[in-house]
């Protein structure tokens, strides 16, 4: 019986470690709680919880030593403390994060040693690569070049869990979404790079229209530009990746995000109320007038978005903070946690969208591509989340035990040989994660 390590237990977790015992692994998950880690595992004979920290070094080379391959799904700045240990104990591994340049530097130790590190395998870094690539693939197959890329994702609350005025609850990692939103971004639009910096972020926002599900909000994820290499795309005019969001959602952020309120360095709340937190890091004025000197400072009137929806959060009220120190995105955090999570029984909903413009020279046309993925979560059961960013990892940790994912160095899924059987189990499985294509032609060639 093939032995598989995971190391985390948060909000995506059970998906994989269900998936991985179901197919006949054994499972060790080692976290910091190991409550957390018996829970995942729900008594499963073949399944062991044990309790472990990043700072215990002699505990992950032991944890190594007993596997055959290692799932990271730790916060993104410890995977390569992991990769590291995979790579000298010669074990495979898989991430569900952006490769970052202290993983990119390992590729070569990592195929001396002959040992695949797969990353980016989760929704969006991951699902978003497999669903592209396919369909890039596909138009090069055909004689074609795509000369126009839009791609776009958003986890959301279902229509009919949108009961906030935010029009967002957390399915993961809550600091990662405020993080998110201090990301300056660049991207290609018809030839022209265009380059917005974190404070400019949600000022640079358009409408989208997803095909079977309506109007959202987006704006750009991060540096796009590094997509045309990576996907193949040179020659293309129009190359971007956005973030999707309920309407009103760029109204508010773009006064939050320049606010001091995603700050992370760390600061002394103790003894604070909210309101004496809102003061101290917005206005530095007076808590008694926090609300119309927020309004005032975001040069609003009281009664707007960005006004109510901090007041609906409560950081203009008299409540203790719930931690005594750390950054105010720390306590933006927890208080959105505390105010934006999903109920029993309600769903959650991944959206991923991709527009292409081919041009198929030979054939003297065009055409409009589109690939959409509406997937809810399970009411009572797997958010949709959870679902879409673990289940590729748990299928390419099977896949490459069974030999079918093959290779060694630091690696993601843009080749056919990771991405297709990969989709195709996606599609398959009960509740599948399926795009729907459309094709148009187009009057005349174009980008």
């Amino acid at each position: 019986m093939k032995k598989v390590l995971v190391l985390g237990a948060g909000l995506v977790s059970k998906p994989l470690v269900q998936y991985l015992l179901k197919k006949g692994f054994a499972v060790t998950v080692a976290t910091r709680t190991v409550s957390k880690a018996e829970a995942l595992l729900d008594g499963h004979p073949n399944g062991r919880a044990k309790a472990w920290t990043v700072e215990d070094k002699p505990g992950l080379q032991a944890l190594v030593r007993e596997a055959d391959l290692a799932v990271s799904l730790l916060p993104a700045a410890y995977h390569v403390l992991v990769a590291e240990e995979c790579v000298a104990q010669k074990k495979s591994m898989v991430t569900t994060s952006y490769v970052s340049p202290a993983m990119r530097a390992l590729d070569a130790k990592a195929e001396a040693a002959g040992v695949l590190i797969l990353n980016e395998l989760g929704v969006d870094p991951g699902i978003d690569h497999m669903s592209a690539m396919k369909v890039i693939d596909g138009v090069k197959k055909e004689g074609g070049q795509v000369v126009s890329f839009r791609s776009y994702c958003g986890g959301l609350p279902a229509p009919e869990a949108n009961t906030n005025p935010w029009g967002y609850k957390f399915s993961w990692s809550p600091r990662g979404v405020l993080v998110a939103g201090k990301n300056s971004a660049r991207y290609l639009k018809d030839g022209e790079q265009v380059d917005i910096p974190a404070p400019q972020l949600f000022a640079d926002t358009h409408m989208l229209d997803v095909p079977g599900f309506g109007e959202l909000e987006a704006y750009p994820n991060r540096d796009s530009m590094g997509y045309i290499d990576l996907y193949g795309l040179r020659g293309a005019r129009t190359v971007f990746r956005g973030t999707l969001r309920y309407k009103n959602w760029r109204s508010v952020l773009v006064k939050v995000a320049n606010s001091g309120l995603l700050d992370d360095v760390e600061r002394d709340f103790q003894g604070m109320t909210f309101k004496m937190f809102t003061a101290a890091v917005v206005t530095q004025g007076k808590p008694e007038t926090v609300k119309a000197d927020v309004a005032a400072k975001f040069g609003v009137p009281t009664d707007s978005n960005a006004v109510a929806w901090l007041e609906w959060l409560g950081l203009f009220g008299d409540e203790r903070l719930p931690l005594a120190k750390g950054g105010p995105i720390d306590v933006m955090a927890a208080r959105m946690v505390e105010k934006m999570s999903y109920a029993e029984g309600e769903r959650d909903l991944l959206v991923m969208h991709h527009e292409f413009v081919a041009d198929y020279p030979s054939q003297g046309r065009s055409e409009k591509i589109t690939s959409t993925l509406l997937d809810f979560g399970i009411p009572g059961g797997d958010s949709s989340m959870a679902r879409t960013v673990s289940l590729p990892a748990a299928m390419a940790a099977r896949l490459v035990l069974e030999g079918k994912i093959k290779g060694q160095g630091v690696r993601i899924p843009v080749k056919p040989a990771i991405y297709e059987p990969l989709l195709k189990e996606l599609e398959q499985m009960e509740n599948g994660i399926h795009f729907k294509e459309a094709r148009t032609e187009l009057t005349r060639a174009g980008g």
